[in-house]
């Protein structure tokens, strides 16, 4: 277990390649324990890969990435099970024939082992997941006959039934309506804060992150900047990534980013 101000991921000048190119050049970032990260940036910039590398699927070419105090490589360890992700939303086959807590239980299969039966302590952490998720009363439903936010809180819920320390999200808000995207980031706000995760939550919403996130990344494959958003999304910085047609305005608590004539979130 780390604890308060603990750093459990360290990339130290690391270059990533993912399909023959370079993802990633020379990055430097530590992240503290119980940290609220959003990682913002233009479409191949980086980001997914970012993710990656802490699951220690894309190792670095040169550099160094560790977590947990250990080469990402070697993450099929213990330390491997620490760390909950929710990939990119892939549609749902509505005749797919799994429930609500079956698609939960799935998460519990790294503690589990593949080849043997959940226990009663692992039905209890499922369901505590799903009432972390508001999503208890339909443990029985089909999984294809949920809407697509409710689809995403029960993911969440499987990440969450792993125990982790570490949440990994990439665009967990993305293809949802505005109403719904809102309420995700709510509630994951309140897991942070509740369940004193260590969240990386990867984004295009500029403006949804902001408000929530203590420190922001900005990358395009190089990383151009990270600190609080009121230090990142300056007109000066944001120009070097997306354009010079950027705007920021003030805007309650956080600014406000508008890319070119699109909403940040459409980028």
């Amino acid at each position: 277990m780390t604890t308060a101000n603990e750093e459990v991921i360290r990339f130290d000048r690391a270059t990533i390649h993912y399909r023959d190119r370079v993802a990633l050049d020379d990055i430097t970032l530590g992240i503290r324990s119980g940290e609220f990260i959003g990682i913002i940036g233009p479409n191949g910039s980086g980001k997914t890969t970012l993710l990656k590398a802490i699951l220690g699927l894309v190792p670095p070419a040169s550099g160094s990435v560790r977590v947990f105090d250990c080469a990402c490589e070697r993450l099929r360890c213990e330390h491997r099970a620490r760390i909950g992700y929710l990939p990119q939303k892939d549609p749902v086959d509505p005749h797919f024939p799994i429930t609500v807590a079956e698609a939960v239980m799935m998460g519990r299969y790294s503690s589990i082992g593949l080849f043997r039966y959940p226990g009663k302590a692992d039905r209890a952490i499922v369901s505590e997941a799903l009432t972390a998720v508001n999503m208890v009363s339909e443990a029985g439903t089909p999984l294809g006959e949920l809407s697509g936010g409710q689809q995403q809180r029960v993911m969440i819920a499987r990440a969450l039934a792993q125990r982790p320390e570490v949440l990994l999200l990439d665009e967990p808000t993305t293809g949802i309506d505005t109403p719904t995207q809102h309420a995700i980031m709510e509630l994951i706000a309140r897991l942070h804060r509740d369940l004193r995760l260590t969240i990386l939550f990867v984004t295009h919403d500029i403006n949804l992150i902001s408000r929530v996130a203590d420190r922001l990344v900005l990358l395009n494959t190089r990383l151009f900047a990270v600190g609080p958003p009121s230090d990142v999304l300056t007109r000066g910085t944001l120009a070097q990534v997306y354009g010079k047609d950027i705007v920021v305005t003030d805007h309650g608590a956080a600014p406000y980013v508008i890319v070119g004539d699109h909403h940040a979130s459409h980028q």
